[in-house]
This record gives structure tokens, C-alpha cells and sequence, in this order.
């Protein structure tokens, strides 16, 4: 078994170039080194590889027989260092994101439409589901990183940063009229038909413990999937409907809803990009991540928030 690869590298240039002297050239190494090269290879698999003609050398039956497989290897890392540089150079690749519904459709949506335009090439796929699951994924290191909303608990092994604040409100149609314009206070929640986000998400799970902490427990007549469905009930005067101010913005302007108002605020929360410390990413989701943050630099501190 011949140990040292450098042999097969030099038998494959001259091969290729069917000449010792292009071969040197192109290997940038002296004619000599590559003879001797050669004379170690054929000595230590005991046969005669190349023959010598008017023109520069040929391939012996033996030759030719470990070139059909020399060539391939060295052909396949030739492919991969060019697919590397075209990696680098944004010409190719993948990117791996995980984002809800909410911020896909009210941050990241517009970076993606710019990027995608800038390097068509790239190819983004975004695994869609809630906080808890994005960070789950993030820490498999199953995407390259998460566009999330707080409240969350990084952890030593995440680092997020503020990108946008976000604000959660409870909206209502015609039926409950009688609300509209009155200062509520937070205990009448309970006595009203509520429409929620079921399941783990970082949104039910902040309004939950926000009423908790006011003394409020709500018990949803509706608890839906998605802040769109919570919309559509709401329009349809199925109760009142608890949902982040950009999912209901359109219909609060066209007077179709109207947002409750009451004496205890509900503090403001914020999507954060989130990235994992331990896992290195590829060029193109660093360029894509580059373009999300801008210049926000801010980390986020999750006791600012409870």
C-alpha cells in the first residue's frame, strides 16, 4: 500500500498533461521531483505506469487502469474545492431558518426578498414553527439561526438580539360595541368569550403569565393555531381575540375591530435574531444574517422582561 497521497497527485498530473515537464509546471515543482515521484510510486506497487514517446510519456496498460480510478478522486476534489469557492462566494449553498409565522411575515420576509435577489443561487429553507421548537432546533444545530419573539430564556449556549418591539392587545368586532372607548380593567377578561393561540408558544405563554401575575386566569372559548385564524374569528364576532397589533392593524383602521383599552398596561415585547455561540455557519447564512441585524449589536437580557 502506497501511504504517501503526494505520489498519486503528481502520477495523476502527468496523466493528465502526458508530459513530466507540464505536469512540474502546473505542480509548480521540479522536473526531477516529479521523476522521483513516479520511480517511488511504480516501486511500491511493483509495475511499470508510464512508457516513453516522442512527445512526452504514455500511459502503460497498468497506468491507464489506476488512472480510470486516480482520475476520479482527483476530479471529485477538484468539483468540491470549486463548489467550496462558490460557496464563498455566495454563488451556491443553503441556509437553514427557523421562524413562526409572526416574524416570517413581519421581519424577515423583506430580508429574504432582497437576498434572494441578490444571490438567486442560495437556496433558504425555513422550518416554521414557535419560540420553543426554533430554539429546540438551534441547539441541534439543525438550522443556522432563529428569528423568534420574547419572552425566552437563551441560555449560556444562544445569544439574541433585539430587532423589533412587538406589542400584544385584545381586539373585538361590533358584538361587544359596548367596550369600545371604556377603560377596562384586566378581571373583566374573564367574564368575556376569549379567542387565543393554543399550544407551546412563546406569545400564549407571555399573556398567560402576565394576567397570572394581575390575578386574571382566562379560559379561551377558542383556542386556534394561528393569530390570522384568531383574526377571522374575531371579525366574525366569535369572542374577543388576543393577538400581536400587526395581525389585526388593517381592520383596526377600517374600523372592523377595536382595540380594548385597559387601566394596566401590557408591557411591549420584541422579536430577537437568535444565533447559537457553539455552531459556526456557512458564508451565505453569514451574509443573510449580516443584512437581518444591520447594526443592532444589543443582546438581549431576558430579566428585563419579567
Amino acid at each position: 500500500m502506497v501511504n504517501n497521497l503526494e505520489y498519486y497527485k503528481v502520477f495523476y498530473y502527468v496523466a493528465k498533461n502526458k508530459s513530466l515537464t507540464a505536469a512540474a509546471a502546473e505542480l509548480s515543482i521540479s522536473q526531477p521531483a516529479v521523476s522521483q515521484s513516479l520511480r517511488q510510486l511504480e516501486t511500491a506497487l511493483g509495475a511499470k505506469l508510464f512508457t516513453r514517446v516522442s512527445k512526452g510519456v504514455k500511459l502503460t496498460r497498468e497506468g491507464e487502469l489506476l488512472y480510470s480510478y486516480v482520475s476520479k478522486g482527483y476530479e471529485q476534489i477538484d468539483l468540491g474545492q470549486q463548489k467550496v469557492r462558490q460557496m464563498l462566494n455566495l454563488d451556491l449553498g443553503e441556509i437553514y431558518i427557523g421562524a413562526s409565522d409572526m416574524t416570517l411575515k413581519y421581519y424577515l420576509l423583506p430580508y429574504l426578498e432582497r437576498f434572494h435577489e441578490s444571490y438567486p443561487g442560495i437556496k433558504v429553507a425555513i422550518t416554521n414553527a414557535p419560540t420553543p421548537e426554533t430554539l429546540r432546533r438551534l441547539r441541534d444545530g439543525v438550522i443556522d439561526f432563529g428569528v423568534v419573539s420574547t419572552p425566552f430564556e437563551p441560555g449560556e449556549d444562544l445569544k439574541a438580539i433585539l430587532v423589533r418591539e412587538i406589542e400584544d392587545i385584545f381586539v373585538a368586532g361590533r358584538r361587544f360595541i359596548p367596550y369600545k372607548n371604556k377603560m377596562l380593567d384586566l378581571q373583566e377578561l374573564e367574564q368575556l368569550p376569549m379567542i387565543c393561540l393554543e399550544g407551546e408558544t412563546s406569545s400564549r405563554s407571555y399573556m398567560d403569565d402576565f394576567l397570572k401575575k394581575n390575578h386574571v386566569e382566562i379560559k379561551p372559548e377558542f383556542e386556534l393555531a394561528t393569530s390570522d385564524m384568531i383574526v377571522q374569528f374575531t371579525l366574525r364576532n366569535l369572542g374577543v381575540g388576543c393577538v400581536v397589533r400587526d395581525f389585526a392593524g388593517e381592520y383596526l383602521e377600517s374600523g372592523q375591530l377595536f382595540e380594548l383599552r385597559f387601566n394596566q398596561i401590557i408591557p411591549k415585547r420584541h422579536f430577537c435574531v437568535v444565533t447559537n455561540k457553539k455552531n459556526p455557519i456557512s458564508a451565505a447564512a453569514e451574509n443573510l444574517l449580516s443584512l437581518v441585524l444591520g447594526q443592532k449589536e444589543e443582546d438581549y437580557d431576558y430579566n428585563h422582561y419579567i
